[in-house]
């Protein structure tokens, strides 16, 4: 099962690294898993390209049978967690909008002395429509249609940013052209590109062609990781207002450019048929819903 976790978690985030950071261990013990499994089964899944490792063909099928194994155990646990105690209020969502956005301000619904428990997990993996009585559900765009019930709650904008520290070292990332000049930081949404902001959109968006193509530093799979990234210094990242504000607002992170680039879909707040019945449920659901009004409006810029 370590094996199988480990060769999922490698296809899932497309290298040794991150697969090694999703589940807190070492690469090389990534590595070594990926020979256990192979050794078990009787099959090269992994190939060299250069200095990457790469999933042979048969191992993408492979790859796509387990995880659909995983999604339908990770699912089961968040069914039963959600069940563990009728006065526990459940609310999945993708991991950085629960810590960017949803993190710093659930201690307001908390502080009027308001029960039960609240239980967070953080997951890209959309919960499953069955599972969906005693939970909320935080996600992105299209993804919002399968669940019985959705409410928007915001439509972000991107901006570019970096740290002060890369701002005084390359003082043309201030620019539009300068910025097609300086190491960016990507973002590997895992989903349609014609929804996920990329810097091409961007640099449409100011009418700079950069020549050659912009520099790409590194790519996250992880919002919150190419955020972190960007407060360390590695590059300018594509910025989400939800998400970066306290960064600026601290001035880990300064922003590039007054203009802004609208994302073209919105987070949502999704729910099933019968999650409303418990009192604190729809306490939180109209609590979220306020909270997110002065952004839906966008009067936070």
């Amino acid at each position: 099962m370590r094996a199988l976790q480990a060769f999922e978690a490698f296809g899932r985030t497309g290298s040794v690294h991150l697969a090694a950071r999703d589940l807190g261990v070492t690469p090389s013990a990534i590595s070594q898993q990926l020979r256990t499994l192979e050794d078990s089964i009787g099959i090269a899944l992994v190939s060299q390209e250069g200095r990457r490792v790469v999933m042979t063909p048969t191992a993408r099928i492979y790859h796509d049978l387990i995880s659909q194994g995983f999604d339908r155990l990770v699912r089961a646990q968040e069914f039963i967690s959600s069940h563990r105690s009728t006065e526990e209020l459940t609310v999945s969502g993708l991991p950085t909008l629960l810590q960017k956005w949803l993190n710093p301000i659930i201690h307001r619904f908390q502080a009027h002395g308001r029960e039960p428990s609240i239980r967070i997990i953080a997951t890209h993996q959309e919960a499953d429509p069955q599972l969906m009585e005693q939970m909320f559900r935080l996600t992105y765009g299209g993804s919002a249609k399968r669940y019985p019930h959705s409410r928007l709650l915001f439509q972000d904008r991107c901006f570019p940013a970096c740290s002060p520290d890369f701002l005084a070292a390359h003082p043309e990332a201030a620019t539009p052209d300068g910025l097609a000049q300086v190491p960016l930081i990507g973002i590997d949404w895992s989903m349609d590109e014609s929804i996920a902001p990329t810097w091409d959109d961007w640099f449409t968006l100011i009418g700079v062609t950069p020549a050659p193509r912009p520099k790409i530093a590194a790519v996250y799979s992880l919002t919150g990781l190419a955020l972190e990234a960007a407060v360390s210094g590695q590059g300018v990242v594509l910025a989400q207002t939800a998400f970066a504000q306290n960064d600026l607002e601290t001035g880990r992170l300064v922003r590039l450019s007054e203009t802004s680039l609208e994302m073209q879909e919105g987070y949502h707040i999704c729910w099933g048929n019968n999650a409303l019945t418990r009192n604190f449920a729809r306490e939180f659901l109209n609590w979220a819903i306020l909270e997110s009004k002065p952004r839906r409006e966008g009067t936070l810029r």
